[in-house]
């Protein structure tokens, strides 16, 4: 059966996201149209990329995920030298090391550009912070004088996957300018309107690294650092929660990985085994039913 999907955010909690996926493939369904944000993205982008479940679960269990975290070398090798870097430099880590693993991996399916997949099939959020604004991928290219054809993928992927202050921004040359691009997350990292045209030619799916809405515990406000978490927590989420009513809701496998972080990239085996096992579990519980 053909559906169109929708994956969410949520940084290393993402291998959940691919256990739920084998279970959706093992029920014989396939993805037609794919969307995404931050971890969900890469999901979105292997799939229309043709890879299979287990394809995807090979490509992450031989990644060591530390590798990814690329420092920018400085002259004197302290410590506080980092927190230079993320002052002037918008993040701790380059952000070049998770780029290029996503153009080699894409490569082994000979895809490249936005053109070598069907036309439509994937879209990818990320935040335009310079203009205050959603960027939808490849749709929103040509507004900023791009070709949407030939843009790279791995580069629309490490957009999407910016997590602020973590990753440098991606800074696209537009006119004279610089344009700051940051993960999609922060401005929508659930984009289950992606799809909604008022026509809807397939079932859509959304898979959500959280739990529902009656299951969400409220925030505990009591200090600095927890409302610093609880505003970054309602800026990724409010705009996507608004959209989400009971209607909705149905056609989403909620999977709850509140106890791991998106930024743990020393994550063991067996919390990877853990996450993929609970996006299984909660597909099993919920295909049952839809």
């Amino acid at each position: 059966m053909l559906i169109d999907g929708v994956f969410s955010g949520g940084g290393l909690k993402g291998y959940a996201l691919v256990g739920a996926y084998q279970v959706i493939e093992e029920k014989g369904y396939q993805f037609k149209r794919v969307a995404g944000t931050s971890a969900g993205a890469i999901l979105a982008c292997f799939i229309a990329a043709g890879f299979t479940s287990k394809e995807i679960e090979e490509l992450l269990s031989e990644l060591d995920t530390l590798t990814l975290l690329d420092p920018r070398k400085t002259i004197l090798p302290i410590p506080f030298m980092k927190w230079i870097n993320l002052y002037w430099r918008l993040g701790l880590y380059q952000g070049k090391a998770l780029e290029n693993w996503f153009l080699e991996k894409l490569a082994l399916k000979g895809v490249y550009t936005f053109s070598d997949i069907e036309a439509g099939s994937l879209k990818l959020v990320a935040s335009d912070l310079t203009n205050g604004k959603i960027m939808v991928l490849p749709d929103d290219l040509e507004s900023y004088g791009i070709s949407a054809a030939s843009f790279p993928i791995a580069r629309a992927l490490r957009m999407s996957c910016g997590i602020p202050f973590f990753f440098e921004p991606v800074k696209l040359k537009v006119t004279s300018t610089d344009t700051i691009i940051v993960d999609g997350g922060v401005l929508s990292n659930f984009p289950m309107w992606i799809f909604d045209n008022g026509n809807k030619e397939r079932p859509i799916l959304g898979l959500k690294l959280s739990s529902n809405s009656e299951e969400m515990e409220p925030h505990k406000i009591t200090n600095g650092l927890n409302l610093f978490e609880a505003l970054f927590s309602t800026m990724k989420n409010a705009h996507d929660e608004r959209y989400i009513s009971r209607k909705i809701e149905k056609n989403i496998i909620f999977i709850p990985v509140e106890d791991y972080k998106a930024t743990q990239f020393d994550l063991s085996e067996d919390m990877k085994n853990e996450l993929l096992e609970k996006g299984r579990s909660r597909a099993n519980q919920f295909l049952k039913m839809w």
